[in-house]
C-alpha cells in the first residue's frame, strides 16, 4: 500500500475535482491508487463536480445569521431556481451561513471551515452537494457586520425558509439600550434598505466620486438654462440635496411612514428608548447582482437536441 501523502491528495483532487476528504477516503480504499481512486470517486458520483464547475451558477439563495451584535450574509449560488427550492439545497445553504459570521466577511476562510454537522468543510460539502444535486454550486461571497454594543438586525425578502431567500440585509445599530428595544426599529429599517436600495447611511460617507460625478452633470444641466453662474450653483446645490434623498438612507423617505424621513424614525425610537441609537452601517445583498447570465436561446437548445 503507498503512503497517502498530502501531494498524492492533492493530484487526484487536480483531476477529479473532489473534495480533500473524499479523495483522502478513496485513496484509503484502494491503497493509494490514483487511478483506481478516480475510478472509485467516479462510482460515488464525485468526481463528476470538476466537470460542472464551469458552468453558470446565478440562482441560488441568500443565507442570513443574526448573533446579537453581529450579523452574516452568504450567497450561495445554483445554476437553477429549481435547485434553490430543494431541500438539500436550502440545507446546505443554512448550514454555510450559520457558521459564516466566523469568517467575518472573509469568503475564503469561510470556505475552509469546517460544518460541524457533517465534519466537512464549507468547500467539501459544496463538492459532495454537485455530486448529490447534478448542478454547479458556488459560495460567490459572502458579508459581516459587527457593533460593539447594541443590535445587529436582519432581513430576508422572498424567503422561502426561514433566514433563506432572494434578498438580504442586515443593519447595525449601535447604542446602549437594550436589544429588545431595537429589534423592531432594526427590522423596519431593514426592510426599508432592501426596498429602497440606498448607497450609503449619510451624506459624509458617499463615495466621494460619485458626488463629483452627480455634482457635474446637474452643472452641465444648469448652465443649459443660460442662468448665470451664482444661480447656477444655487440649481446644483437643490439639485445635490435631491439626489441626497434617493440615494442616503438616513436622508430617505421610510417606507412604512413616507411623511418621515429615515432619520426622524431613528431619533424617535432613540428617544422613547432612552438612549442614543446610530445607524452605524448596512449590508444589502442581492441574489445573482453582478453575474452575467448566458443568454438562451429555447427553440435553438431543442432543434439542436432533436438533431444529436
Amino acid at each position: 500500500m503507498s503512503e497517502i501523502t498530502p501531494s498524492l491528495v492533492k493530484q487526484l483532487r487536480e483531476l477529479t475535482g473532489a473534495g480533500m476528504m473524499d479523495c483522502k477516503r478513496a485513496l484509503a480504499e484502494t491503497g493509494g491508487d490514483v487511478e483506481a481512486a478516480t475510478d472509485w470517486l467516479r462510482k460515488k458520483g464525485l468526481a463528476a463536480a470538476a466537470k460542472k464547475s464551469g458552468r453558470v451558477a446565478a440562482e441560488g439563495l441568500i443565507g442570513l445569521r443574526l448573533e446579537g451584535t453581529m450579523g452574516a450574509l452568504v450567497e450561495v449560488n445554483s445554476e437553477t431556481d429549481f435547485v434553490a427550492r430543494n431541500e438539500t439545497f436550502q440545507a446546505l445553504v443554512r448550514h454555510i451561513a450559520g457558521i459564516a459570521p466566523g469568517a467575518r466577511g472573509d469568503v475564503e476562510a469561510l470556505k475552509r471551515m469546517v460544518i460541524s454537522a457533517t465534519g466537512r468543510t464549507v468547500a467539501d460539502e459544496i463538492t459532495q452537494a454537485i455530486a448529490v444535486i447534478g448542478e454547479n454550486i458556488n459560495l460567490r461571497r459572502t458579508a459581516f457586520l459587527e457593533v460593539r454594543e447594541g443590535l445587529v438586525a436582519g432581513y430576508v425578502h422572498n424567503q422561502v425558509a426561514v433566514g433563506l431567500g432572494k434578498l438580504g440585509v442586515l443593519v447595525g445599530l449601535a447604542s446602549s439600550a437594550p436589544p429588545a428595544a431595537l429589534a423592531e426599529l432594526g427590522k423596519q429599517l431593514a426592510m426599508h434598505i432592501a426596498a429602497a436600495n440606498p448607497q450609503a447611511v449619510d451624506v459624509a460617507a458617499l463615495d466621494p466620486a460619485v458626488v463629483a460625478r452627480e455634482r457635474a452633470i446637474f452643472a452641465e444641466q444648469a448652465r443649459a438654462s443660460g442662468k448665470p453662474e451664482s444661480i447656477i450653483e444655487k440649481m446644483v446645490e437643490g439639485r445635490l440635496r435631491k439626489f441626497y434623498e434617493e440615494a442616503v438612507l438616513l436622508e430617505q423617505a421610510f417606507v412604512v411612514d413616507p411623511d418621515k424621513r429615515v432619520k426622524q424614525v431613528v431619533e424617535a425610537a432613540a428617544k422613547a428608548a432612552g438612549a442614543p441609537i446610530t445607524v452605524s452601517g448596512f449590508v444589502r445583498m442581492q441574489l445573482g447582482e453582478g453575474i452575467e447570465k448566458e443568454a438562451t436561446d429555447l427553440a435553438a437548445e431543442v432543434e439542436k437536441l432533436t438533431r444529436s
